[in-house]
């Protein structure tokens, strides 16, 4: 049975740093950058009052924000910090070594548009573009999905069959700054739950030295890689192990995608974070008309649950996949071309299209919402896809 909880108005970033605050790591590593500023703001408050333990670092950039938490981290503390847009960016040189040494790190990523020209609101172009760095990726519709996840992700990350850093992504002011309705999990049961940091091999153990970070020839980067490839792959199992065992605690389910009103839907719309709240709307509306349409949304970027996907959509006659980030590919969003790919051995393929679309915080209205079922009905009646890829709300 569910523990009792506490039900709370926060915005998002109030429900991270909450969340945190009920983890209590050992250390945060923190500096500013919009839309994300509120979580290392809160927490710092709580650092002044002395609700936590925590050692707090503020540092000259992002990029030292994670060389901090890396060093943290490979000394043996249960490391954060947190970051949007440019600021990820700037950390770029440092993802990569903080997969590649295994270290499980937290982050959240508040999703804000990448610069050139400057903008401060949501697009994922910040986490789409770092897919390749080796951290699991999870992604959050509300206050409550930010919060539940960013509770899991360090059971996720300092799992020993995992040890990798987690991202939990949630739209930036549409998110973040928002205040939503949602329910707090007793701090003891968050503590209870998320268990003692037990570092594997810590660099400061002078009875057991190690060396991190050196220099690895041709003759091991391959077999390095693979295992952290590997590691990738046993996230799998516990995503979904972490996601019951929490189910239990709280109430609430997790996988690696939510299905809303899929049993018999023909026309499915893929789209993640808080644009899948607009679409449950558009969908509850037709449904009533006796149309049978749902939506796919995705939680887990990394590892991307391919298969699980292609089992999901396999009823489905038609889908669109909603991407808030220009690859610049020419091929489409990161989620659709990775669907798509995902379906190559399928015996069963739904006719596909896919849409970029709020770059840089554009509203996404039921309006769009219902264009896209639409064009997903005038492809059905054409037995075909009409557009590949296109964008959703551009001016003309």
């Amino acid at each position: 049975m569910a523990v009792k909880q506490k039900y709370v108005g926060m915005t998002g970033n109030e429900a991270v740093a909450n969340a945190m605050k009920q983890i209590d790591p050992d250390v945060i590593a923190a500096y500013p950058i919009t839309p994300q500023t509120d979580i290392v703001q809160y927490y710092s408050q709580f650092v002044a009052d002395g609700e936590v333990a925590t050692e707090m670092v503020t540092v000259e950039s992002e990029h030292s924000a994670m060389s901090a938490t890396i060093g943290a981290s490979s000394a043996g503390a249960r490391a954060m910090t947190a970051t949007s847009s440019q600021g990820l960016a700037l950390m770029w040189e440092m993802l990569h070594i903080a997969a590649g040494d295994r270290l499980p790190i937290v982050m959240p990523v508040v999703n804000r548009a990448l610069s050139a020209p400057i903008n401060i609101h949501c697009d994922h172009s910040d986490t789409m573009g770092s897919l390749t760095t080796g951290w699991i990726q999870i992604y959050g519709e509300n206050a409550q999905e930010a919060y539940d996840n960013m509770i899991q992700a360090v059971r996720i990350a300092e799992d020993p069959r995992v040890l990798l850093p987690v991202m939990v992504c949630y739209d930036g002011f549409i998110t973040s700054h928002a205040v939503d309705n949602l329910e707090l999990i007793p701090t003891e049961a968050v503590k209870e739950f998320v268990g003692t940091y037990k570092p594997q091999r810590p660099l400061l153990n002078v009875e057991d030295p190690i060396t991190v970070g050196a220099l690895v020839l041709p003759d091991y980067y391959t077999e390095m890689r693979v295992q952290e490839a590997e590691a990738m792959g046993r996230a799998n199992d516990v995503i979904l192990e972490v996601a019951r065992e929490f189910e239990r605690l709280s109430g609430r389910k997790y996988g690696f995608f939510e299905e809303y009103r899929m049993d018999d839907a023909e026309r499915v719309i893929v789209v993640m974070s808080s644009t899948a709240g607009t679409t449950k709307a558009v969908v509850d509306q037709l449904r009533a008309k006796g149309e049978k349409v749902g939506l796919l949304k995705p939680r887990v970027m990394r590892p991307f649950p391919a298969e699980e996907l292609v089992k999901a959509l396999s009823g489905a006659k038609a889908v669109a996949v909603m991407d808030r980030a220009e690859t610049f590919s020419t091929q489409g969003g990161q989620i659709f071309t990775e669907l798509r790919s995902a379906f190559y051995n399928s015996g069963t393929r739904p006719l596909m299209r896919g849409y970029i679309f709020g770059l840089g915080g554009r509203d996404t209205t039921t309006r769009e919402i219902r264009k896209v079922f639409a064009d997903l009905s005038d492809d059905l009646s054409k037995g075909r896809a009409g557009r590949f890829v296109g964008y959703l709300d551009v001016r003309v």
